[in-house]
């Protein structure tokens, strides 16, 4: 009996064993294939963020490459007078974009692929603007050329005429010019008795006064009206002789202050009027020759000489 208990006993012993080993194999076979899955995973997970590190990298590119044409348009459209403020704000949500730390997921790489895609019928459009730009600039540089040919011309034009009238009023200024006829020149003694100035010379003695005399001549452009008259008396020396104190001064001629012997005052008017003028010296004239020079207003109208022994 005991025999027969021992017989029964090693076979539930032998199946206990056997089920244990199989429950271990059935465990390693399960492990093995939890390993296997997180293996899968970690390798699928790791290709996916390397995948989405070159889509990353590949989009900067892009960003750097369409904000770089954003760039060329922007200075071409500015230089031609264009606005450029949407594409400058454009361009800078690209660069701030472009800036971000941050690592974009498939969506967010996607809309922006899409953005970019768009921005290339943004450039097409601003290429057509450019040349329109262009276009308009070459339009308004031809006018403003034919303008300056305008302008110059008519400059030119004007500046002959104003040759042209500044001749003629040179010439008018030329013909209206007071001439002085039939200048007379006369020493007065003291009894008042004159000697007119002829081939003999005066003497001291003979000249209490100088009296000089003379006639406008018709002149029909000389315009009516005042006018200055001064007698200048140039002694041997070429100086003028003067006394302020007898009726002397000074006057303008050719841009010079000289001296004048005497002055009147008078209303020309065209009739042949004759001009008297006396000078009183006080003192001796120098031995030699003297001058007498007759100027109206700031130009010269007649001369004449005389000597003094």
């Amino acid at each position: 009996m005991s025999a027969n208990f021992n017989n029964e006993s090693s076979p539930k012993k032998d199946q206990s064993k056997n089920i244990i080993i199989i429950v271990l194999v059935l465990l390693v076979i399960i492990s093995g294939i939890k390993l296997y899955t997180d293996y899968v995973d970690r390798t699928k997970k790791t290709e996916e963020i390397l995948l989405l590190s070159t889509e990353n990298n590949e989009l900067n590119k892009r960003l750097d490459s369409v904000t770089y044409q954003l760039d060329l348009r922007i200075q071409e459209i500015e230089k031609l007078g264009g606005d450029v403020k949407a594409l400058e704000a454009v361009r800078d949500q690209l660069i701030a974009e472009r800036n971000s730390a941050k690592q974009r997921s498939n969506s967010e790489i996607a809309a922006l692929n899409s953005k970019i895609n768009n921005l290339n019928g943004l450039l097409a459009e601003k290429d057509q603007e450019i040349l329109q730009l262009r276009a308009a600039n070459q339009q308004l540089f031809a006018e403003n050329q034919d303008l300056k040919t305008t302008q110059a011309q008519i400059e030119e034009e004007v500046a002959q005429l104003n040759i042209q009238k500044q001749n003629l009023q040179a010439k008018v200024d030329v013909a209206s010019m007071l001439k002085a006829e039939n200048i007379v020149i006369a020493a007065v003694n003291s009894r008042g008795k004159e000697r007119v100035e002829t081939t003999k010379d005066f003497r001291n003695k003979q000249i209490e006064r100088l009296k000089v005399s003379f006639k406008l001549s018709d002149n029909k452009v000389a315009e009516k009206g005042p006018r200055n008259v001064f007698v200048q008396v140039l002694g041997p020396n070429n100086q003028p002789i003067f006394d302020v104190a007898k009726g002397s001064g000074t006057f303008m001629i050719n841009g010079e202050e000289q001296f004048y012997t005497s002055k009147q005052d008078i209303i020309f008017d065209n009739t042949g009027q004759t001009l008297t003028f006396f000078y009183e010296k006080g003192s001796d004239y120098a031995s030699g020759s003297h001058e007498i020079k007759i100027f109206v207003d700031n130009y010269q109208i007649g001369s004449k000489s005389f000597v003094v022994k």
